[in-house]
């Protein structure tokens, strides 16, 4: 087709074309050349169509984009088949195809097919079907294959139907959204009559519990939570298929999709089976200019399509929001309508006693009946089905308190919501004034909740769903379904917070001893844990204002804390948590440990040791709660490390001996334990007197003594060069250390062969010795499960390290052949960071530089600092999604601070410099 202009509604152009592409057909000087000529002629149509539903996705939106290429797709089967049965065909043939019915099943039958969606076919074949019915069908999926359709299809007679959906609920699933696009009525007719009775109506129950646990087991790939900040439009929690699965349930049920028999019947209200079709439309709508964005059927809101998705759907920047942060904050609105969709009509049909009631806790035990008596005769409660229900419709008008003391009587009973209880709260959620927010009993209740020692974040999702929690604590309101638009958060500001306590629940439980012992008996010792629990819930809640979040969340604190009825010692210290929360992780993660002034300096802003365990543990459960993998062993030996030189200072002990104390028990400590390893004195003092200060302060006694060993074998050997390696799964690191003659760029160079192995260096120290040598120890992330695995992975890295070292490969060769940045992280920027400080060591200048994340990057970085003529004592490094943070601890080549403002400003524009991403292609 040439025309360039597209007809007003083109979706059923493709019927018309029939005598046209015919006339060509029957003009071609053989079959092959009529084939050619009919696919290029249909793709022109494919073409119109895609372009004509583009342009009514922006005109109408998604559902009617969906629709119209349904359509299209029908006509263009039609058309086809048309061809077959008259150009490829004998006509006894053409008239057993025309016996056959072309039947729509699964998203296509139900007359929405997204731009980059798979079409179901069902060929359903008649009594005694004639060769012809199949063969047509064959030929039909050839030429859909050759236009780039993928094509799901099954052919079978009614009978096969039926059986196999008896015994397949996939199966049951597809025939139940079947739709006839073109064959015999009657035959599509006795089918889907006879699925209703003899397949559907004996298994109602069946396939509804069938259709839950398959959606429970899909949200689990999926990350089973709705405010993954990548979600899944498609398959997530709360996405398109949790709208499929209630359209399906319907349907079981009422024969009809959600509309008008779902809300006679008070399955939902008229606003409710609205709200369905709001939210269809904004995640059909989403789903299609995702298709159509990436060319693909891709179904993940992935970070790099999501701030060109928020272009196209018109949001701009508002307040401390941008624009991709608008976009997804409505679309979590969105997902958890779908969820309270979903609660409301799970309630509903189990009440209708189709659906099986879900087994919760203490409501089936021996006392359940004296349970519901006592909630019966003394709360204005009742358990109803297995469900928590209000008493009567004036439950919450009577006394506002009830609707906080409904979620207190749940967490109780360990029982879910009725949907009478559900829709009554979401109707009284005007009666959550700031009478009943400064109402004791309702605060006293909602402490309760939150410190509760037992699932507390159950409790707290359930409010913060049925928008209670916004209401009664409003600054929660505004970041409820907020996204922060980096790679480092998994999940929303609101659901990072109720994991963050749900992770301080699971540490008092004794959930992990093995992985976070010092976590776990810190727990069992703080005095005020409550106190713990509020900073938990409170830490990010400035999250999107203008201001440092952390500042504003401490004011929030000041402001609410009184009211929840802390006193103001307790007030006090929740603030200073939230204004300190990231400082015990920074300083663990980015800071010389060993360093004197950095214990010194975090013990000034500690000051107590039960601020220092309040601290601890509110470190590690918001780390935990970040996502997937955000926690690990290293992160947790770091801050270990960092609690057990701090707390002693802050509790009065005498770590802060002088300096050459401590050099002196170092010594002493390594000489005894070689001479009980039986080495001679003369050979213990070569070792003692070869190191300087800092290396006594650096290291403690186990690694020392790997370090002479390597040394005294290195010396036996007449190796120059001496690489070592052991691995730690309980810190989840790999050491490798590296004895080498000193030089100034050894620590660029191993960067470089990290980089070109792919291997993660999480901290590097390097101790020189007074004859000239280095002891370089770099602590790589672990990345395999077994230590026989995770060593030979260093045995590869180590032996590559001496290849370099040997000048047998060139580095930057190899560089050139690593493997690119992950693509996502184009989509962020991070403004490059370099600062330089004096202050916060008494011995080394502190370079601290952030930017966007790269292969290679710490390689640039470490080169650039040698080639400016500074020694790297240590460095560290440290990811945050697309950030990458690295801090060197460095001196001149004379072991000065760096005090020349010529040298460093020449140093900040070098790294600036590299930090800046490198210019694309053009």
């Amino acid at each position: 087709m040439n025309d360039p202009t597209l007809p007003a509604r083109p979706y059923f152009q493709a019927a018309l074309e029939f005598e046209r592409i015919s006339a060509v057909m029957a003009d071609a000087a053989s079959a092959e050349v009529a084939r050619g000529k009919l696919i290029e002629q249909l793709k022109g149509l494919v073409g119109q169509a895609r372009a004509a539903a583009r342009a009514e996705l922006e005109s109408e939106g998604g559902p009617a984009c969906a629709a119209g290429l349904s359509e299209f797709q029908d006509a263009l089967i039609a058309l086809v088949l048309d061809v077959v049965c008259d150009c490829m065909l004998t006509k006894p043939e053409a008239g057993h195809a025309r016996q056959m019915v072309v039947i729509a099943t699964g998203g296509y039958g139900r007359g929405l097919l997204a731009p980059g969606s798979d079409i179901d076919l069902l060929f359903l074949l008649p009594p005694r079907a004639g060769a012809g019915a199949e063969k047509a069908a064959e030929k039909l999926l050839y030429i859909l294959w050759d236009l780039g359709f993928k094509v799901g299809h099954a052919t079978r007679s009614v009978g096969q139907c039926l059986k196999l959906a008896a015994a397949d609920t996939t199966i049951a699933t597809a025939l139940l959204d079947a739709r006839r696009i073109l064959g015999p009525m009657a035959l599509f007719e006795e089918m889907r009559s006879r699925f209703s009775v003899e397949v559907m109506k004996p298994s109602v129950k069946s396939f509804i519990d069938a259709k839950m646990a398959e959606r429970d087991e899909r949200h689990k790939r999926a990350g089973d939570a709705r405010y993954l900040v990548e979600p899944n439009v498609k398959d997530g929690k709360g996405g398109l298929r949790d709208l499929h699965t209630l359209h399906w349930l319907s349907k079981a049920v009422h024969g009809e999709e959600v509309g008008s028999r779902t809300v006679s019947d008070g399955i939902f209200t008229e606003e409710e089976a609205a709200t369905f079709r709001r939210c269809e439309h904004f995640l059909w709508t989403v789903r299609c200019y995702l298709h159509f964005l990436t060319g693909r059927p891709e179904e993940r809101l992935t970070f790099d399509v999501q701030p060109q998705m928020a272009e196209w759907l018109g949001y701009k920047r508002h307040g401390g929001l941008r624009a991709v942060e608008r976009f997804m904050k409505h679309y979590f609105i969105v997902a958890k309508d779908v969820g309270d969709l979903t609660g409301l009509l799970c309630g509903a049909l189990e009440l209708q006693q189709v659906k099986s009631t879900p087994s919760i806790g203490s409501m089936l035990s021996p006392l359940a009946w004296k349970t519901r008596r006592d909630i019966r005769v003394k709360t204005d409660f009742r358990i109803d089905n297995g469900r928590l229900n209000v008493a009567d419709p004036d439950a919450f008008r009577r006394d506002p308190v009830n609707i906080i003391r409904l979620f207190a009587q749940a967490a109780r009973t360990e029982t879910f919501l009725h949907p009478t209880a559900t829709r009554l709260l979401r109707a009284s959620l005007r009666l959550i004034d700031d009478k009943l927010r400064h109402d004791p009993e309702a605060n006293r209740i909602f402490l309760d909740l939150m410190t509760s020692e037992k699932h507390p974040a159950t409790t707290l999702r359930r409010m913060n769903d049925a928008g209670v929690l916004g209401r009664f604590i409003p600054p929660f309101r505004r970041v409820v379904g907020m996204m922060q638009f980096n790679m480092y958060h998994h999940f929303t500001v609101d659901e990072h917070l109720i994991r963050t306590v749900d992770m301080l629940s699971e540490i008092e439980r004794g959930a992990a001893p093995d992985e976070l012992p010092l976590s776990t008996r810190l727990m069992k010792s703080i005095s005020n844990r409550r106190v713990l629990y509020v900073a938990a819930f409170l830490h990010d809640i400035g999250k999107g204002r203008r201001e440092d979040h952390s500042v504003a969340g401490e004011r929030v604190a000041r402001d609410l804390c009184p009211r929840l009825g802390l006193t103001p010692a307790e007030t006090e210290t929740v603030a200073w948590l939230i204004a300190e929360h990231l400082t015990m992780s920074n300083i663990a993660q980015s800071r010389d440990i060993s360093d004197p002034k950095t214990i010194r300096d975090f013990a000034d802003v500690v000051k107590s040791p039960e601020r220092l365990n309040l601290l601890l543990l509110l470190t590690v459960a918001d780390i935990r709660a970040v996502g997937p993998g955000t926690w690990n062993a290293w992160k947790g030996q770091l801050l270990r490390s960092l609690y057990y030189d701090t707390e002693p200072v802050v509790a009065g002990g005498h770590t802060q001996q002088a300096r050459k104390a401590r050099v002196a028990r170092a010594q002493a400590q390594l000489a005894a334990a070689l001479a009980a390893e039986g080495w001679e004195a003369r050979a213990i003092a070569s070792i003692t007197e070869r190191f300087y200060d800092d290396y006594w302060l650096r290291y403690d006694t186990p690694a020392q003594i790997e370090h002479a060993r390597l040394m005294v074998q290195a010396a036996a050997d007449g190796l120059k060069l001496a690489v070592d390696h052991r691995t730690d799964a309980f810190k989840g690191i790999t050491e490798l250390t590296i004895l080498a003659p000193n030089h100034p760029r050894l620590l660029a160079l191993f960067a470089g062969a990290c980089a070109a192995t792919g291997a993660n260096i999480v901290s590097a120290q390097i101790s020189s010795t007074r004859d000239g040598l280095a002891i370089d120890t770099f602590l790589l992330q672990r990345e395999l499960g077994s230590d026989e695995d995770e060593a030979r992975r260093a045995s590869r890295i180590r032996g590559m390290i001496e290849r370099f070292l040997k000048g047998e490969i060139r580095l930057k060769a190899t560089l050139a052949q690593r493997r690119p940045a992950e693509h996502r992280v184009e989509a962020f920027h991070v403004e490059p960071e370099v600062m330089v400080n004096n202050e916060l060591s008494d011995t080394f200048t502190v370079i601290e530089v952030a930017g966007r994340d790269r292969p290679g990057l710490l390689y640039d970085l470490t080169s650039a600092l040698s080639d400016l003529s500074l020694d790297i004592s240590s460095a560290h490094v440290t990811t945050f999604g697309e950030k990458a943070v690295d801090v060197f601890y460095v001196t001149d080549l004379v072991g000065k601070k760096l005090t020349s403002k010529a040298r460093l400003e020449t140093l900040v524009a070098r790294l600036t410099d590299i930090l800046r991403p490198p210019k694309k292609a053009q």
